[in-house]
């Protein structure tokens, strides 16, 4: 097959896909890409555990109906995965297997064997690779005596008393470690000393869960989603406190519980819809009044309003909802695509959305995800969201040669991994954060640094004989994701085109018959831990690096 037809091939596949996805685009803009919901298996365990704690009698209808849902996702292996039907992973298994023993121990029994099964010949708690996942799951093995209380690892209430402490050492879990925290006061053990300076902390610690529960408007749930909302009125239910926040969360699992008895997780409009819309802006659909929406709703949901309890000053995006939760890696990539859209009525956005960005930079140069100068698991310093949040800037209109940006570029350098890549505490392993950092290493004219040299061996050394990238070890599959993320990032280096046409054969190949590509769980939940699948990121970025194919073909260097 020649260049030229291949090239052919692709601008019809691109214009396909693009309209397959703006036939799965809402009148609000948003891209669901056929989502309705993301019922999961930790959204399910955290409202059954909730509701159980808080509402046992009223809410027993509610419980019984997650109680047949997790029955029914268990894995023939006896595991659970996050999203029914993925491979089995410890953290869901442990909850799950824990909240059926708590609410269904008779009727569950067989089910509660399996589970165990599995996680003993997992390896038990200690093999997960992830603290905090450690943590809660044991939360769950007290909750039914697999734990005596008094070995329980203690949340430190007191921390509360110096609230910037407090958000650097828990950022977006300050929430969650809160509500654990106030019921440990109540059932394990603690000395004298530990109970006076709780009962000082007491107040803090409710305040911070009480910040965001206003912030985001007093609903009932707390960041849209089941899990986050049952770990907290959990813990607000055995401590006996905020009661008023508990009953109106015992209203939100009845408003939100699905029709086949499960939960979901936080809706991600705005992530879709950023992938979404990139990917359409690279195939040249800027002018397309399809996207209209896509910038009505981007400034409409741009947060004009401190989130206090995160320290975070105005101007950000989360990735969903009016008042959701502020995200360098949604505000770093909505502002790149405003950016690119015509008009200028988005100005004051791009503004405030480089605003923001500028003010959360760390100390040290990188972002984390919106808590500054926190080094925790998940929501610390990542290579990625470093990317992200520079390509917002540059979009912007700051300057390559700007300190700041200057000075993330320095902690890029300082952060790739030995063997050229890099990591991305959101999506799986490290062919994403390479591929991004690689781009902006580009972009801000690094390009020949050593460490854009090492990254784009990293992604030349890590293709998979058919053509594709998966995670970068050998035994994994490829996945449209990370082959696209790959090809942009190769492209952006300026490789030869034909050295890519086995990666681009390959995603040609990959398409569904519904003129776009199936979604593989390249999403972290919980990194290590915890992944699912999301349609618009894989058709997103498929366009992106395929038009990015058709651009250097057409204009080689």
């Amino acid at each position: 097959m020649s260049t030229p037809l291949l090239v052919d091939e692709v601008s019809e596949a691109i214009d396909a896909a693009a309209e397959a996805l703006f036939a799965a685009q809402r009148p609000d803009g948003v891209f669901t890409y056929g989502i309705g919901s993301l019922a999961t298996t930790l959204s399910t365990v955290g409202a059954v555990s909730a509701l159980h704690f808080a509402d046992p009698e009223g809410s027993a209808d509610l419980v019984r109906r997650g109680v047949d849902w997790l029955v029914a996702a268990q894995a023939a292996d006896g595991g659970w995965s996050m999203v029914p039907g993925q491979e089995s992973e410890a953290g869901p298994t442990a909850v799950a297997t824990a909240v059926l023993q708590l609410v269904a121990a008779d009727t569950a029994a067989g089910q509660v064997k399996a589970g165990q099964d599995w996680m003993h010949h997992y390896g038990g708690l200690d093999a997960i690779p992830h603290l905090e996942v450690v943590a809660w799951c044991r939360q769950f093995y007290g909750y039914v005596g697999w734990i005596d209380p008094r070995d329980m690892r203690r949340f430190p209430l007191e921390l509360a008393l110096l609230p910037g402490l407090y958000r650097r050492l828990f950022d977006l879990r300050a929430p969650m470690v809160s509500a654990l925290a106030l019921a440990q006061t109540r059932h394990k053990p603690l000395t004298g000393f530990q109970r006076r300076l709780a009962r000082w902390a007491e107040p803090n610690a409710l305040s911070v869960i009480r910040q965001v529960y206003e912030h985001e408007g007093s609903t009932g749930g707390w960041c849209e989603d089941a899990w986050v909302t049952g770990l907290i009125v959990a813990g607000l239910a055995r401590a006996g406190l905020g009661r008023d926040m508990v009953e109106a969360a015992v209203r939100w699992f009845r408003e939100q519980i699905n029709p086949d008895g499960s939960w979901s997780s936080g809706p991600l409009d705005l992530t879709w819809t950023m992938y979404a819309a990139r990917g359409l802006l690279a195939a040249g659909y800027a002018d397309d009044e399809r996207l209209r929406p896509v910038k009505v709703l981007f400034l409409r949901l741009q947060q004009q309003e401190p989130f206090t309890a995160f320290g975070c000053p105005p101007g950000f995006w989360g990735w969903s909802g009016t008042h959701g939760w502020p995200a360098t890696l949604e505000t770093g990539e909505i502002v790149s695509v405003l950016s690119r859209l015509p008009g200028d009525d988005q100005a004051d956005a791009i503004r405030d959305g480089a605003g923001w960005l500028t003010r959360q930079q760390d100390s040290r140069g990188s972002w984390g995800l919106c808590v500054r100068n926190t080094k925790v698991a998940n929501s610390g310093p990542c290579p990625h969201m470093t990317a992200q949040a520079l390509d917002g800037l540059l979009d912007s209109g700051m300057p390559a040669d700007d300190r700041r940006i200057r000075r993330a570029l320095g902690w890029l350098s300082k952060a790739q991994q030995p063997d050229g890549s890099y990591q991305s505490v959101w999506y799986r392993m490290h062919t994403a954060g390479t591929s991004a950092v690689l781009q902006t290493l580009v972009r801000a004219g690094a390009g020949n640094s050593p460490a854009a040299v090492r990254a784009r061996q990293w992604l030349e050394r890590t293709q998979r004989d058919d053509g594709s990238w998966g995670t970068g070890r050998p035994t994994d599959p490829g996945t449209v994701e990370e082959t696209a993320w790959a090809l942009q990032g190769l492209l952006a280096a300026g490789a030869d085109p034909a050295a890519l046409l086995p990666g681009v054969r390959w995603l040609l190949a990959a398409r569904s018959p519904d003129d776009g590509w199936p979604a593989a769980p390249v999403n972290e939940y919980v990194r290590y831990v915890s992944r699912y699948p999301m349609p618009p990121l894989a058709q997103g970025l498929a366009l992106r690096a395929l038009s990015g194919y058709r651009r250097a073909v057409a204009s080689p260097c």
